[in-house]
């Protein structure tokens, strides 16, 4: 199989062995049709061997790990069940070790299918196949998604409780006095937090002045080159008459409002279907989505430096028909409101030249944790407009931002 591709189930009953040249922790996931666990009893793993109709079944270190799905046996909402590995080594990533996927009929143990993912890096766990269920009847599909923070991150992706280990006590040198209670945090502290460093982007070199648009909703084109943008100003991708259909990048900065204190934000992006759908989201824990045609930089965890801090690179030709809408989001995942956030902005760049092709700086913060900063819709003609948002949302990541950017499309 290849990535995408699916074959109808020739049995009820399957199992999924998951091999590589290292042991590899496999797991399965009970989801329903928003794509979300029911409950954490839904995590099929290790330690949690058996669900419903799902049974983790361990290969004792000399053969491989399978996850087996009876699909008659599936509680009635669950519609996918999605087979994912991870390498058993700390912080280990697939570069260089290409885990295959062996459908096999869990009767007999006839091969059904085959699945090897290609081109794998930083990925530290994967989301191998699904089976799902399509019109009453259910199939296999090769997937191949990779994420960079673990297993933890595609349990939480999907609605799974990851509680982060509490740390180890500081030795003490001596008895000392009970200490005084702890004031309550001002914003509740998330349970994991799956960072990935990354290096920041190099600062843009000075470019020319921008082409100034019409006010209000005016819709301008690349024509009188790069152009700045005011919230709800749109461009249109558009150079000498023809659709810009390459790979562009939008890149996100921001400075903290007071010298000397870290701003850790999170840029991400949401794909939607024409129906304001969403397909799937790239962000600091999901490096790459849509087969490769977009791709997220990495955290930053400071905003400090000049240039972008996380830039996501979008192949505009490669983006599947379905995807139409794409939508830009900058998240403060610690709780900072955006008023202690400076000069933020996004921008679009050729992904070829380096150009800066659109700007938007972000004016008049509010006190939330989250803003639509951009969009990106491809028209009936094929051509992509982008328009400047600056829209703020109470949500502190992407997962919060789903569904007030479904409705700004």
């Amino acid at each position: 199989m290849t990535p995408g591709s699916n074959i109808p189930l020739p049995t009820a009953r399957v199992a999924v062995d998951v091999a590589a040249p290292v042991r590899l922790d496999v797991s399965g996931l009970l989801l329903t049709a928003d794509g979300k666990v029911r409950s954490d009893d839904d995590f099929i793993f290790f330690n949690q061997p058996s669900g419903p109709g799902v049974t983790y079944r361990s290969g004792g270190g000399t053969t491989p790990d399978s996850i087996v799905v009876d699909t008659g046996a599936l509680p009635a909402g669950i519609e996918r069940i999605v087979v994912t590995a991870s390498p058993d080594a700390a912080g280990q990533s697939f570069q260089g070790i290409e885990p295959t996927a062996t459908v096999r009929g869990a009767d007999d143990n006839s091969v059904i299918a085959t699945f090897t993912p290609p081109q794998l890096g930083t990925e530290t766990a994967l989301v191998v196949v699904e089976v799902y269920l399509r019109n009453g009847a259910w199939k296999v599909r090769a997937v191949g998604q990779g994420y960079a923070n673990g297993l933890a991150g595609i349990a939480t992706d999907f609605g799974v409780s990851v509680e982060e280990p509490a740390p180890a006590p500081a030795p003490v040198a001596a008895p000392a006095a009970p200490a005084a209670p702890a004031a309550p945090p001002s914003a509740p502290t998330p349970s994991y937090d799956p960072r990935v460093a990354a290096p920041q982007a190099p600062a843009a070199p000075p470019a020319a002045p921008p082409a100034a648009p019409a006010p209000g909703n005016g819709k301008i084109n690349l024509d009188k080159g790069r152009v700045s943008l005011q919230k709800n100003q749109t461009v249109s991708l558009v150079k000498g008459g023809r659709p810009l259909l390459s790979q562009v990048k939008m890149g996100l900065g921001w400075e903290p409002a007071f010298r000397g204190k870290d701003i850790d934000l999170d840029a991400s992006v949401i794909a939607y279907d024409g129906n304001r759908k969403m397909i799937d989201s790239c962000y600091f824990g999901k490096l790459t989505i849509l087969n490769g045609a977009i791709k997220h930089s990495g955290d930053n965890l400071t905003g400090e430096g000049a240039g972008d801090d996380e830039v996501i690179t979008v192949d505009l030709g490669r983006i599947p028909p379905e995807a139409t809408g794409l939508v830009f989001t900058v998240n403060s995942f610690t709780g900072q409101k955006f008023t202690e956030v400076a000069k933020a902005y996004c921008r679009l760049l050729d992904g070829a030249t380096g150009e800066e092709l659109v700007r938007f700086d972000l004016t008049g913060a509010e006190p939330q944790t989250g803003v639509l900063m951009a969009k990106l819709i491809k028209q009936f003609s094929g051509e992509w407009e982008m328009t400047a948002m600056g829209d703020f949302v109470k949500s502190r990541t992407v997962r919060g931002m789903v569904k007030p950017a479904a409705q700004a499309l």
